[in-house]
C-alpha cells in the first residue's frame, strides 16, 4: 500500500509493471530513495564542569558553545553533564555515546579538549572517527605540561578522595588544598643544576 501511494503521488514510480502488477524499481531509484530518506544527522554541543559549585561555569560554557555553534549556522543541540572527566558514567557523556555510535549525529562541539573527558580521549576520537563523526574545540589553546599534570593529579585525587571520605569531608579538601598548596610551591620554586 505504501508503494501504491507513493506511486500516485509520484513519490517513488516504478520504472516497469509488470502485467501482473508487479513494480519493478532500478538500482539508481532505491539509492536515491535511501540517500533522501535518510535521517539528517546534527551537531551536538558538549559542556561539562566537575562540581555542582561551578554551575555558575557550566551556564558560561553553554552560553559560549552556543554562541559557537549559532555563528557557524549548525542545527544543534547541547548536552551538559555535572560530574569528574574520568567519570565515563554520567548521563550526558552517556548520551552522547550512544548517539555517536548509532551515528546520530555529524560532530561534536566542545569548549576546551578536556571538557569531553580527562583521559581516553583518543579512545572517544576513534569511536566517532569510525563512525563519521568530527570532534571540534572551539579553544585549543593548551597549558604547560605541569599545569596539566597538576590538574589531572588533583583530578585522580578528589575522585579518590571523595569516594574514600565523601564528598564534604574535611579530610577530602583538606588533601587537596595540599595537593593544590604543594603544586603551586613548586611552580613558584626556580629549578636548580645540580
Amino acid at each position: 500500500s505504501t508503494l501504491r501511494r507513493m506511486q500516485e503521488t509520484g513519490e517513488l514510480v516504478p520504472c516497469h509493471i509488470s502485467q501482473g502488477g508487479t513494480r519493478y524499481y532500478s538500482d539508481e531509484q532505491l539509492k536515491h530513495f535511501a540517500e533522501n530518506g535518510k535521517k539528517e544527522k546534527t551537531v551536538i554541543g558538549y559542556c561539562r564542569v566537575s562540581t555542582p559549585t561551578q554551575k555558575d561555569d557550566l551556564e558560561t560554557q553553554i552560553e559560549n558553545v552556543r554562541t559557537y555553534m549559532c555563528a557557524k549556522g549548525y542545527t544543534f543541540d547541547i548536552i551538559s553533564d555535572i560530574g569528574s572527566g574520568i567519570n565515563y558514567n554520567k548521563k550526558g557523556l552517556q548520551t552522547l555515546l550512544s548517539k555517536i555510535s548509532n551515528q546520530e549525529i555529524s560532530k561534536i562541539i566542545i569548549l576546551y579538549k578536556d571538557r569531553l573527558v580527562r583521559f581516553g580521549y583518543e579512545m572517544i576520537e576513534y569511536l566517532c572517527s569510525i563512525n563519521g563523526v568530527e570532534i571540534e574545540i572551539i579553544d585549543n589553546t593548551t597549558h604547560n605540561k605541569e599545569q596539566e599534570l597538576t590538574d589531572d593529579l588533583i583530578q585522580i585525587i578528589t575522585v579518590f578522595a571523595n569516594r574514600l571520605y565523601g564528598q564534604r569531608s574535611k579530610k577530602t579538601k583538606k588533601l587537596i588544598d595540599e595537593v593544590r598548596s604543594n603544586a603551586e610551591s613548586e611552580e613558584d620554586t626556580p629549578e636548580t643544576d645540580a
